[in-house]
């Protein structure tokens, strides 16, 4: 959505004015800091840092696995969609299958002794060293088989350390099950390359997680959600009104967001196992927006007018116990809080002028100025080892559009990651912490777009309508 579509949907809900260097109203004040309407700056050459990998990331062969000819399809799917979890991953050194072996072993019997192995690479599959020797030189091999049972798919999934003996090659082997249809084999493939992960101590990857905007696809803003990949789109919320900054409750289990439903702009949430709305109490106000959910997932934190201009507020999840965090004169908006901590809150002040990205202590002290000023700085986002936040920046190769920049907090050390290619904000880190989804107008219109936390590998995750305000779930 851009600013000007939602101005005119704020006009017809008659929002109040409050006072900013002037008359505006609250939500023009909420969308200028949440959406931004871009302002010309002058170029900072000196701010784009080339990053390059420091540690060698661990090679691996994902040779295909073969089943019947009953779930040929479903076979397809499931070495399509675990080669796609283990590259996104960005873990791996993926070797190209155009190296393997003619053969495959289907189950650790089917290894040899090494004193047999023949010349010819092509006929080596059936060897740790054939795997391990060029031209495939990997160090880690899966193999495993699908089966079909009467109404359920069955693999048997193995990983191997290739460098080692037959006696000690073996890292993990497992038995997994899953109705029997294509999402069933998507299913299998997540749960797989998810062990494959964790087993070798390098986190949790991308497969099942979730990214949840908004979309105008229907006519109205609505929340939707869909893979980290961009399947299974759908909406989550219906509304049929202005639906805007998704969050996520740490356990997955509870969705919170700003809606006009109601006429002013309140926060609402809903149950994500039920899909009902629970209980909030939302303060008298004009204005409550931004919620996001504390690490511990026991409170809310928000944005409200109550006081006059939007300030920084705590309450329960139902909305009771609540207390004021920021006090300034001026707006206080979009806070983040720490996710390794819990004791630090991001967010974006208009306090020195132009808005800018401020950190606090959960209870309000300790307020520092992060950014370091000159255009605007809004949309903060913590990485998950609470240590660097990404935020979209007008000051960057091109006056007048945001780009996605990451600050570190100790040291305010700034990465440019997105330059050139129109106007880039909304960053999201993944919760592997790997990755970044943003709102991107470079392909024309807004879309979501993930990439790598170092600026490479970008994707395109939507094409239909306009889309923004993407948030990463577990």
């Amino acid at each position: 959505m851009y600013p000007e579509e939602v101005t005119e949907r704020m006009d017809q809900n008659r929002s109040r004015v409050h006072v900013l260097g002037g008359a505006i109203s609250l939500a023009v004040a909420l969308i200028h800091l949440i959406l931004m309407a871009p302002k010309a700056v002058g170029q900072q050459a000196d701010l784009r840092i080339e990053i390059q990998e420091s540690v060698q990331s661990p090679r691996i062969a994902v040779p295909n696995l073969s089943g019947p000819i009953s779930i040929a399809d479903e076979v397809d799917i499931f070495n399509d969609t675990l080669w796609n979890d283990l590259e996104a991953s960005a873990r791996f050194e993926m070797v190209s299958k155009s190296f393997y072996p003619r053969t495959t072993p289907r189950q650790p019997e089917d290894f040899q002794s090494s004193e047999n192995m023949p010349d010819d690479p092509g006929a080596r599959g059936f060897w740790l060293q054939g795997w391990a020797e060029p031209p495939v030189v990997t160090r880690y091999l899966s193999f495993g088989s699908l089966e079909a049972g009467d109404d359920r798919l069955v693999l048997s999934g193995f990983l191997y350390d290739v460098v080692q003996s037959r006696e000690t090659a073996h890292v993990f082997g497992k038995r997994y099950f899953a109705p029997r249809s294509d999402e069933g084999a998507r299913q299998l493939a997540h749960l797989f390359s998810l062990d494959i992960l964790q087993n070798l101590g390098l986190g949790k990857g991308l497969a099942g997680s979730k990214i949840y905007f908004v979309s105008n696809r229907t006519g109205d803003q609505e929340i939707w959600s869909m893979d980290y990949d961009g399947r299974n789109q759908k909406a989550t919320t219906n509304y049929k009104n202005l639906t805007l900054t998704p969050a996520v409750s740490p356990d997955g289990s509870k969705l919170a967001f700003t809606s006009y439903f109601m006429g002013n702009p309140r926060i609402f949430i809903h149950s994500l196992e039920t899909n009902r709305r629970l209980t909030f109490y939302n303060q008298e106000a004009s204005m409550n927006a931004t919620p996001v959910f504390t690490p511990d997932g026991q409170k809310i934190i928000y944005a409200s007018s109550a006081t006059g201009s939007s300030q920084i507020y705590m309450a329960d999840l139902d909305g009771r116990n609540l207390r004021r965090v920021s006090y300034s004169r001026s707006i206080d908006i979009d806070p983040v809080v720490n996710p390794k901590t819990g004791t630090q809150i991001a967010f974006v002040s208009g306090r020195s002028g132009l808005p800018q990205i401020y950190l606090m202590d959960i209870d309000g002290a300790n307020t520092r100025k992060l950014s370091p000023g000159g255009g605007d700085a809004v949309q903060p986002s913590w990485d998950p080892q609470g240590e660097n936040i990404a935020f979209a920046w007008t000051r960057g190769f091109e006056p007048g559009n945001y780009n996605i920049f990451v600050i570190n907090v100790a040291t305010g050390k700034l990465v440019q990651l997105t330059y050139g290619a129109g106007r880039n904000e909304h960053p999201w880190f993944s919760p592997s912490g790997t990755h970044i989804v943003f709102v991107s107008n470079r392909s024309g219109g807004s879309q979501i777009w993930s990439m790598r936390a170092d600026g490479t590998h970008l994707r395109k995750l939507t094409r239909k309508g306009k889309n923004m305000q993407p948030v990463w779930s577990e």
